[in-house]
């Protein structure tokens, strides 16, 4: 089994690229997805995080998002503490995901901070998808509506593409030009495989 990581900055495309994906017969985890509902059900994840910020971070089960991102917005020690609450649980989960996929030849997880969690470190191959700054601006501002700001200060925060790149085998480029079908069918092929 090649396990493959998927990843690329906000905008770039990830999920429409992880679509293509499952369409030629790869499942993908999506783990950031994944890891909103372990936030949610896990009574391991929810203990830990009342600890660090109190009881009002949870109403009844669910989580308070803009609470959460208050506290570790721009605060760099405290993001790391919840990101070591949250990713050893988001990684049992994948793991027992990847048992249930075990006779796919090939199998994904698409993750927005896969170099930065450290879950590349899982994967055998790794694809980052690659599109124009303005672009992925403009398809975030429409996704989410926000401003142009909010959309800078947040692809800011992340690693830049160039790093993301030079760590990835595969770069897709997602740019309206070239077609994603035809990139990925040929990682696909390069893996040993066909897009079914």
């Amino acid at each position: 089994m090649i396990k493959l990581g998927i990843t690329g900055g906000i905008g770039s495309g990830k999920s429409t690229v992880s679509e293509i994906f499952t369409l030629c017969g790869v499942p993908v985890y999506i783990a950031d997805a994944e890891s909103k509902k372990l936030v949610g059900t896990s009574p391991l994840i929810k203990e830990k995080l009342i600890a660090l910020f109190g009881k009002e971070l949870y109403k009844g089960n669910v989580l308070d998002k803009a609470l959460l991102a208050s506290h570790i917005f721009n605060n760099k020690e405290k993001l790391e503490k919840v990101n070591a609450i949250i990713h050893p649980e988001v990684k049992k989960d994948y793991e027992q995901w990847l048992e249930k996929n075990k006779h796919h030849k090939i199998v994904a997880q698409e993750a927005a901070i896969l170099f930065e969690s450290g879950f590349n470190k899982l994967m055998d191959k790794v694809v980052m998808v690659y599109a124009p700054l303005e672009l992925r601006i403009q398809r975030t501002m429409a996704r989410d509506d926000v401003s142009y700001e909010k959309v800078l200060e947040r692809i800011q925060n992340q690693m830049p593409d160039e790093e993301k790149a030079k760590l990835s085998d595969f770069v897709i480029v997602n740019d309206g030009v070239g077609s994603l079908i035809e990139q990925v069918q040929n990682i696909i092929q390069q893996l040993g495989n066909s897009c079914i």
